[in-house]
């Protein structure tokens, strides 16, 4: 009784409403994508964009904006669609051009925020920035419904192109064959991908996004094998394991991001066991 008293004061200051609804939309949102990452062997482009995001945010407070999103969501879009066109010409592999975006961008991105910082706290700052720990509990009401516009779009693309993208996702040569335009799907994932990096740096920071993505879509294949069946386990799996992990965080005072990660690896285990089970 005692906790849910607790919970229902809680409920009552705006900023822990804001930070579920935002929660639950990153993760749904990160989650619908999240197995065809996994299946293409492209899990880790979260990480590459996730620090190309943390560099935007870093040239936003150099030029003092305001509205850090009209910085980062443009710059880590183009970097998206950059590393696709990359991988496809194979000038430079897939995974050496992540990791050479995702390195460059962490390094610029600190060092201009040591040579033009106006903060005295420079490692809080970062910190914050890259794990989350505070962030997704200051959301203002704009953030929120952008986060609501930006997270609606994700779902309505998903929906309307879950046919094409589950070609692509497969057999990409035997997509090509039938006429299916398979390199402007890749470009519609990758723009959506970047557009949910963006969202969850709020919710977990730049370091922890990939878990948002990886961890949903490994867990729901361990119970799961059917594409339509794994995606809908997913999308559930991501949303509780978020709503948990962001109560657990405001009760027991944990940074929020790192405590969302714990409950997701709690639940891949669980997962794991129910799947062994199974077999």
């Amino acid at each position: 009784m005692q906790f849910f008293e607790t919970l229902a004061h809680y409920f009552e200051f705006p900023f822990v409403r804001y930070a579920l609804i935002a929660g639950v939309l990153i993760a749904l949102c990160s989650s619908l994508l999240g197995v065809t990452l996994v299946l293409k062997r492209f899990s880790f482009i979260g990480d590459g964009l996730s620090h190309v995001a943390f560099g935007a945010m870093a040239i936003a407070a150099v030029l003092k904006i305001t509205n850090n999103m009209l910085v980062i969501l443009p710059i880590t879009v183009i970097s998206a669609i950059l590393l696709l066109m990359g991988g496809e010409k194979r000038k430079i592999k897939g995974d050496a051009s992540i990791a050479m975006i995702s390195v460059g961008s962490l390094a610029v991105g600190y060092m201009l925020m040591n040579l033009f910082s106006s903060s005295s706290n420079i490692s809080g700052d970062v910190c914050s920035t890259l794990f989350g720990s505070t962030s997704i509990l200051t959301l203002s009401l704009f953030d929120v419904w952008l986060c609501v516009i930006l997270s609606v779009i994700v779902v309505v693309v998903f929906i309307l192109f879950y046919n094409k993208i589950f070609a692509v996702t497969f057999d990409e040569g035997f997509a090509k064959a039938t006429g299916v335009r398979a390199s402007a799907y890749n470009l519609l994932i990758a723009v959506i991908i970047a557009i949910i990096i963006v969202l969850a740096m709020n919710l977990v920071g730049s370091l922890l996004i990939s878990a948002l993505v990886i961890f949903p879509a490994l867990s729901a294949m361990r119970v799961f094998k059917n594409f339509r069946a794994v995606t809908i386990c997913s999308a559930v799996f991501s949303v509780v394991c978020s709503v948990l992990g962001i109560l657990v965080s405001i009760l027991a005072s944990t940074p929020v991001g790192s405590t969302i990660v714990a409950v997701d690896i709690a639940g891949f285990l669980i997962f794991w066991l129910i799947g062994s089970i199974k077999k």
